[in-house]
């Protein structure tokens, strides 16, 4: 039978935490009045998660395993799950126990009753330190929200509920799994924000660090010019090179006029010792600006490039080994 629900859980070196949040989401599901399945992509675990994948898989044909050859990254887990998902609705949680699968009736409610594409869960009460993950973390949703014009307080919570036909249209590449809502605006999609709970983590430790912060605000700018400006780039480029002109035209100008009011002040003496090609400061402003501006243009050249090998190719960023399946699943 199709399932109705599918379950995508990106699964790295969580060995602990798997039988209890399987235990869990059989037991919502198995409340629902839906066929659902569980999709769980093991990322090139380490540990003994595709171990214990295996053993649950074994007495369970709603668990499929998609195991990856190596670590490839967050995204390219979530890319895999949307791509062997059968269900209508594609449902994606943590698999270290964070996410309640208690909540997901009530994100379901939230879908149906405003015919929603999109429904993001919001955690509430956060159990992570306020320095380090909270505050950087409010800011990138506050910066992500004015961006892309999706607002959201918690793009980082991975429990949300996409319909299949928004998820499996949007291309995934590097660590852009935070910004699926954002990347389906172009679709016209509608997006809704439910408070859910925030568990503490009883196994393992976590993959997230401050470092994780910088990566989203490069990530964000990607997103932004994907969004704003890819299919017209002299918007963007053509004003920061305004910008610049002008900047430059008005230092020119200053010194310029620097040098003629100190010919009228001094006389040609005063004209001649005013000098301004020489002026190490000029030299070091002006190397600075090239510099930064080929290395912006040189980081979104590269990302449209990146882009278009990955779409107009059709290829993959992940690699399977193996799909674990019972064929006859129901």
């Amino acid at each position: 039978m199709k399932p109705y629900i599918s379950i995508v859980i990106p699964v790295y070196n969580e060995a602990g935490s798997l039988p209890e949040l399987y235990a869990e989401l059989t037991d919502v599901l198995g409340r629902l009045a839906h066929p659902y399945e569980i999709v769980a992509v093991d990322d090139g675990s380490t540990d003994e998660s595709l171990r214990v994948l295996r053993d649950l898989q074994a007495a369970d044909p709603h668990l499929r395993i998609v195991h990856f050859r190596r670590n490839f990254g967050q995204t390219a887990a979530f890319a895999a799950g949307f791509d062997y998902a059968r269900g209508d609705l594609i449902i994606t949680i943590d698999a270290d126990g964070q996410n309640d699968p208690a909540d997901i009736p009530r994100l379901l409610e939230v879908l149906d009753e405003g015919h929603y594409d999109i429904v993001s869960g919001w955690r509430q009460d956060r159990k992570e330190p306020f320095l380090t993950r909270r505050l950087p973390s409010m800011a990138a949703n506050r910066l992500i929200s004015r961006s892309t014009g999706v607002s959201l307080h918690d793009y980082g919570c991975s429990l949300k509920i996409y319909r299949a036909d928004v998820a499996k249209n949007v291309h995934l590449y590097g660590e852009l799994h935070r910004f699926i809502p954002a990347l389906a605006g172009w679709m016209g999609v509608r997006v809704a924000e439910v408070p859910v709970r925030d568990r503490p983590r009883v196994y393992g430790k976590s993959k997230y660090g401050l470092s994780r912060t910088v990566r989203v605000l490069l990530d964000l700018f990607l997103v932004t010019y994907l969004l704003s400006f890819s299919s017209r780039p002299m918007q963007l480029f053509g004003l920061i090179g305004l910008i610049l002109n002008s900047a430059g035209g008005l230092i020119g100008a200053y010194l310029a006029g620097a040098k003629i009011v100190n010919g009228i002040v001094g006389g040609a003496e005063g004209f001649r010792a005013y000098r301004i090609g020489t002026s190490p400061w000029l030299m070091l402003a002006v190397l600075l600006i090239v510099l930064g501006v080929q290395f912006v243009v040189l980081g979104l050249l590269a990302e449209v490039i990146n882009r278009t090998y990955h779409e107009a190719q059709d290829k993959s960023i992940y690699a399977v080994r193996e799909v674990i399946e019972t064929q006859e699943a129901e």
